[in-house]
């Protein structure tokens, strides 16, 4: 008998390579933390997040309030805790509806050809030419006066994070795209035509899941964009709205009180330092999948 040969896995080597990288695994370990921070925020919050004191209002860091209070005397540490949830639920959200769009945008007109093809990328490429904050203002806008008018009791929370997610997919399109061109010429999926299956089961059976290394890279370095984009909008004021809060909300609402007799600096730095760390981590994490998933560092 020959000896049993060991079936390599290209997760298990991806996953191999991801821990031989330190800074991805420095981002992972950040990450992770984060994110349980802000998922049992309601078991290890000091206070309520949005129970008022007056009397202690703007109250830097103490024993009792270890970020200060805010401007309505809530407490910072709980609110900073919170509002990660609401960062990550945005950023996860929006990414997903980036990636949805994007990838069967991106499928679909590689797959078909022609001028399909030719058709959907020009839009593409017109919609690049738009800056990112007109069309996301735009959405928003439009978005809030259909249900207006309609009476949609939709929150204002699903709005940013549709609206970001709806603008955020050009960039995976173009990418699924050529990864698409590549993948539709491999002998698998030419022997799928010629079994007789229709284009659209070769697409989303045979196609689709070769590009899970692509999404899966692509969606790391999507979340910390998504969430800088909700902070900058938040900053505007078109972002998360009251009694909801995100880092990016809660480091505006500083920036508003701040002045120059007094500089409540407590109210942007640990809001701002969250959302730093957090964005340092996924953009490590990110660095390491796609170079851990890139098929040309496999033997």
């Amino acid at each position: 008998m020959s000896p049993a040969t060991t079936i390599h896995s290209p997760w298990r080597d991806a996953w191999k390579r991801l821990r031989r990288d330190r800074a991805a695994m420095v981002g992972l370990i950040v990450v992770a933390f984060m994110v349980a921070a802000s998922l049992f925020a309601p078991l290890i919050a000091p206070y309520d997040p949005n129970t008022q004191d007056l009397e202690i209002q703007l109250s830097g860091p103490s024993s009792q309030h270890l970020f200060g209070t805010d401007d309505k005397g809530r407490d910072l540490l709980s609110r900073v805790l919170h509002g990660g949830r609401v960062s990550w639920m945005v950023g996860f959200l929006a990414t997903t509806v980036s990636i949805v769009i994007g990838v069967t945008w991106g499928a679909v007109a590689a797959f078909v050809g022609g001028k399909v093809d030719n058709l959907m990328m020009r839009i593409v490429d017109v919609l690049y030419t738009i800056p990112f904050l007109f069309l996301a203002i735009l959405f928003m806008v439009v978005a809030r006066t259909m249900r207006e008018e309609a009476g949609w009791e939709i929150n204002e929370l699903y709005l940013v994070f549709i609206a970001i997610g709806a603008v955020s997919w050009l960039t995976v399109s173009r990418i699924v795209r050529g990864e698409v061109l590549s993948i539709r010429e491999r002998e698998f999926v030419q022997a799928a035509h010629a079994l007789g299956l229709s284009r659209t089961r070769v697409l989303f059976r045979h196609v689709v899941p070769n590009l899970m290394g692509v999404v899966i890279v692509y969606s790391s370095l999507t979340v910390p964009r998504v969430m800088l984009e909700e902070s900058f909008l938040s900053f505007l004021g078109l972002g998360v709205q009251p009694p909801d809060a995100s880092w990016g909300s809660l480091a505006a609402i500083g920036a508003e009180v701040i002045n120059p007799v007094h500089s409540y600096w407590w109210l942007i730095l640990f809001p701002g330092a969250a959302l730093a760390i957090t964005l340092f981590g996924l953009n490590f994490l990110g660095d390491g999948l796609r170079d851990a998933l890139d098929p040309r560092l496999r033997k």
